[in-house]
């Protein structure tokens, strides 16, 4: 059977399709527009569905897993695609969940709980809740366009992880539906609960593989009321992320703590046709904000300023907010920059201790050297998380089989580091070459063994996390995306 293949048997496909036309009228697509926007995510790898369906309401969704699980119909559930290793790709076609249109908010400002739809956009939500003076501070660099249900599956961070941590560490609770249509709600808005065993942060990052998240109880924090920017160049990677530990060792605790190697500001400069620190072309650079009351603003900016000055070889702060906004537009500008190298790039949200940055660097520019092929790296170094990438062009055989190489090369030393081979864009169908690397078999099956219990058909987002894939044996698509820049 091919992958793209449906797993149910034959035949049930339009039995189940029939069915659900006449339970859930007007939900079901199965024009082929539909059905390729619904075939890809940002991994580019496209598998069309036999139908994509449109969901009104929660109930919506316990119809259409009763359906499935009666006729033995895959199910991918989705809300922007906005996904970097093809998490929201239906492989084994079946039917596309879309759960965009869960999109209410509620917050309660006294006790702090924003309860959301799944379908509900990460910016959107955060914009709200600092309408009332309140913070959520996960902000992975999809905000715009990313939903609320796909950041729990990944267990999305950002930059601010660093001070305020991930979308884990802000569930309080989950309401959704196991694959036989039943519904569940593990935890609830209140912020002490451990009845039972804790299934609650079994899905988060689970990836729609367990069961479908609809709405969740979401924990907000008071509003930093300033927030300050600075940028610091240096002469090395080296010294920039030893300089990084040095800064926690001093007490220092930045919001968000941003690394860019010289060859991600090669790219930026090239891009934007000038320097980002005159006189100091292709330096090694940090992004450092600080926030907080405003007096203890000021005062980590000036310890944070005399720190730096004999560790840099070039200083900047922003003023104002059009200045600070310059200032990150840098850091999102490394991505599409890259694109001057070559046409195609291998994106890896690895993570090491904050220690052994260092020597991941070093190793990056070692393997630029062996394979041949850039290695932009940035990322978020306040919490070990780089994103190293590999850029190669893809009508090129040997520039392929050598990016390739290099990547299985990266995760075999992200593992020997200590570290592991993704910290927030999750496992999907990219990173499973790799799962054997960072897992035992005993501690593979266990993960099985969950699945196998939730969802004994296995229909729900099938062929994702332990299957056999790799990107090499499938074209991408030539696709514009809404939050492609390029």
């Amino acid at each position: 059977m091919k992958l793209s293949e449906p797993t149910c048997p034959p035949g049930n496909q339009s039995l189940a399709n029939r069915a659900l036309k006449r339970k859930l009228p007007g939900r079901l697509l199965e024009d082929e527009p539909n059905r390729f926007r619904a075939s890809l995510d940002n991994l580019r790898l496209s598998f069309l569905p036999e139908a994509v369906i449109r969901v009104r309401e929660a109930a919506d969704v316990a119809t259409v897993l009763q359906l499935a699980n009666r006729y033995g119909i895959p199910v991918t559930s989705r809300g922007a695609g906005s996904s970097a290793t093809g998490s929201a790709v239906p492989i084994k076609g079946g039917w596309v969940l879309d759960l965009s249109a869960l999109n209410t908010v509620k917050i309660d400002p006294v006790a702090r709980i924003a309860t959301v739809g799944a379908g509900v956009v990460t910016a959107d939500l955060q914009a709200q809740v600092e309408a009332q003076g309140l913070f959520f501070p996960p902000d992975p660099s999809s905000k715009k366009y990313s939903t609320i249900g796909g950041n729990i599956a990944c267990n999305a961070g950002g930059m601010r992880c660093v001070k305020y941590g991930v979308t884990r560490d802000y569930v309080l609770g989950l309401e959704g539906f196991l694959v036989d249509g039943s519904a569940f709600q593990f935890g609830l808005p209140l912020k002490k609960y451990v009845s039972g065993l804790n299934l609650r942060d079994l899905l988060i990052g689970s990836e729609g593989t367990l069961g479908v998240i609809t709405s969740a109880n979401l924990k907000l924090i008071p509003k930093p009321e300033k927030r300050w920017t600075g940028m610091f160049a240096f002469k090395t990677e080296a010294s920039a992320l030893k300089t990084v530990v040095a800064l926690f060792k001093a007490g220092f605790s930045p919001s968000i703590l941003e690394f860019l190697d010289r060859q991600s500001v090669a790219c930026a400069e090239q891009y934007t046709g000038s320097a980002i620190f005159p006189g100091r072309a292709r330096s090694a650079i940090l992004l450092i904000e600080l926030d907080g009351r405003a007096a203890e603003v000021r005062e980590q900016r000036k310890s944070l300023l005399a720190f730096m000055e004999d560790r840099t070889i070039g200083q900047r702060e922003a003023r104002t907010e059009a200045q600070a906004e310059k200032f990150w537009q840098v850091r999102r500008t490394c991505s599409q920059s890259m694109f001057s190298l070559a046409d195609t790039k291998l994106n890896e949200d690895i993570v090491v201790p904050l220690e052994k940055q260092a020597e991941l660097i070093r190793y990056t520019l070692d393997l630029k050297k062996e394979i041949g092929l850039a290695t932009p790296t940035f990322g978020h170094a306040g919490d070990g998380n780089l994103h190293v990438h590999i850029m190669y062009n893809r009508a090129s055989k040997s520039e392929a089989k050598k990016a390739k190489a290099g990547i299985h090369q990266l995760m075999r030393k992200v593992v020997d580091l200590g570290g592991v081979i993704t910290g927030e864009h999750g496992i999907g169908l990219a990173k499973a070459p790799f799962l054997s690397m960072q897992h035992s078999t005993s501690e593979i099956a266990a993960m099985q063994a969950v699945k196998n219990a939730l969802d004994p058909l296995g229909i729900l987002n099938p062929g994702k996390i332990f299957d056999a894939f790799e990107v090499w044996d499938h074209e991408p698509v030539d696709v514009c995306l809404p939050w492609d820049h390029r």
